[in-house]
């Protein structure tokens, strides 16, 4: 029997296996994260019907359709029923029509229990606009700091202890910066992106707050929902700062790991020429060629990224709290202490004790 689920009831199945039957460029556009894509038509044969359909006639692009989808069922079925044995199984396509319903009808023949996602992925992509147009549910506590202290590596470190701390640029492919994209990638699609927030946000919807570093409104490609941006401008501001030793390590590090890092570095450094001058690139230029890495981050956090977010590289009343991240261990513990004692306390929802453990 194929039974209807919408988007709400949705939330409530025990690990669905989401199966996404549209083409793969739709599901490489967007689809619900975590879905599979067991296509039913490829994007030619997308194209070919919708082609039919406009020129000729509706009977004509189902006759199409039917001719083509006709050969792949044996195994698109037995494709579905192996997903089966793993988990309730959630059938979509773009607005819950014919891709779905005519798969689901074959797999109910074959007593493959199912369900259909009613509206299909338009409707989940509603529920994601409807959801960022309003105030977020969460008071926000920013990580702010010049480039290099660590403020990726201390996310990951809060997350990996139950705190909600969410990596933006980990969900947007991209460090934010002028070498942002090195060694990722492509990047989601702004819809993609929106759709992987809202799921990291609904898991910790039992917080009072959330962690995010400091963002402009753009990370690479993707555009911050407004909701949240305004929640970050107004959340609670935490400097985290370290050495200038210790931030060219971690940087060299980080970049250095990424396959053909010096030419792509090289090949970045066009973009500064705006904004520092021709001289000071082919200093900077000099010392990549040179592989004298240190040199070379050292004159570029000075010149440039200092000189762009010109935060604090040391204590500094103008935020709630600051952290020296030279010792990362003691400065985890102390940011924890800050969140247990301050932040949870704070929030709109009831208060959390022993918030650190309510995530894991």
């Amino acid at each position: 029997m194929i039974r209807e689920i919408n988007v709400e009831e949705l939330k409530n199945l025990d690990k669905p296996i989401l199966i996404d039957v549209r083409s793969e460029g739709e599901f490489e556009e967007a689809t619900i994260p975590g879905a599979l894509n067991l296509p039913l038509f490829n994007n030619q044969e997308r194209a070919e019907i919708g082609t039919t359909y406009t020129r000729t006639s509706q009977s004509l692009a189902r006759e199409l359709g039917l001719s083509i989808i006709s050969p792949k069922l044996p195994d698109l079925v037995n494709k579905v029923g192996e997903l089966a044995k793993k988990g309730p199984l959630v059938l979509f396509c773009w607005r819950g029509g014919m891709r779905s319903k005519s798969l689901a009808t074959v797999a109910e023949l074959m007593g493959i229990p199912i369900y259909r996602l009613q509206g299909g992925y338009k409707a989940y992509r509603n529920q994601v606009v409807e959801f960022f147009q309003e105030k977020l549910p969460f008071q926000v506590v920013v990580l702010r700091g010049n480039t290099g202290v660590g403020k990726t590596e201390l996310l990951g470190h809060l997350r990996a202890e139950g705190y909600p701390a969410i990596d933006l640029e980990k969900l947007a492919n991209n460090r934010g910066s002028v070498f942002g994209a090195m060694g990722l990638g492509n990047p989601p699609s702004q819809k993609k992106f929106e759709g992987l927030l809202y799921e990291e946000l609904a898991t910790l919807r039992e917080f009072p707050y959330i962690i995010v570093e400091c963002e402009s409104k753009r990370i690479g490609r993707v555009t911050l929902p407004a909701c949240l941006y305004t929640a970050m401008q107004e959340g609670i501001q935490i400097l985290h700062y370290d050495s200038l030793g210790n931030r060219v390590q971690r940087l060299i590090k980080e970049y250095t790991s990424v396959p053909n890092a010096l030419e792509e570095i090289g090949t970045a450094l066009e973009r500064l020429i705006k904004t520092l001058g021709h001289a000071k690139v082919q200093e900077l230029r000099t010392f990549l060629e040179a592989n004298n890495l240190e040199k070379f981050t050292e004159l570029l956090l000075v010149e440039y990224y200092d000189k762009l977010y010109a935060y604090p590289n040391e204590p500094s009343s103008k935020y709630a709290f600051y952290i020296n991240y030279e010792k990362p261990e003691k400065a985890l513990r102390e940011l924890e202490c800050y969140l247990d004692e301050k932040v949870a306390q704070q929030g709109r929802k009831s208060p959390i004790l022993g918030v650190r453990y309510s995530a894991k």
